[in-house]
């Protein structure tokens, strides 16, 4: 299956870039959108790369990278009576919900805000520049990842590329 590249969001209050960097790896629950699960279950495989990006965060923008450690599987947590996941409409045999387990990459020295790839040339089609986009989970093209590693890590050196 070909390299795939992605943009995961998620709220500070939640989990930060710095989260994952400490723990190595996590389970990214929760999604409860049904493209966005789509994504998940069918096209995210190991090794994809991830955009981290700080949804409702100040700025909100791609905080560092990511990758695929383990392709989608059932989120179990949507079968668990009084968990805040849980989901009367699966179960065990017959899941509704997925997640993927993302691994720790590279935390960028600084935030590249929403407003730096709305503006930067590149990356006017990327879904997380379109208007009224809040997928959390988006699909990349290998270009505009590219654009946005080169901008995050020209912050380290106070360039912009």
């Amino acid at each position: 299956m070909p390299k795939r590249y992605w943009l995961m969001k998620c709220e500070p209050a939640a989990y930060t870039i710095d989260d994952l960097a400490r723990d190595g790896r996590t389970s990214w629950e929760g999604v409860r959108n049904y493209q966005a699960r789509n994504f998940m279950r069918d096209l995210m495989q190991e090794g994809d790369p991830v955009l981290f990006y700080a949804s409702n965060a100040e700025p909100s923008g791609v905080t560092g990278l990511a990758t695929i450690v383990k392709a989608g599987y059932p989120d179990h947590f949507a079968w668990k009576k009084g968990h805040k996941y849980f989901d009367a409409a699966g179960t065990a045999a017959e899941p509704v919900w997925y997640m993927v387990d993302v691994g720790f990459v590279e935390r960028f020295a600084s935030t590249v805000p929403l407003e730096t790839l709305k503006a930067t040339k590149g990356l006017e089609q990327m879904m997380v520049t379109q208007k009224g986009s809040r997928l959390s989970v988006q699909p990349a093209t290998k270009a505009e990842y590219d654009i946005v590693v080169r901008l995050g890590r020209a912050t380290a050196t106070g360039r912009r590329t």
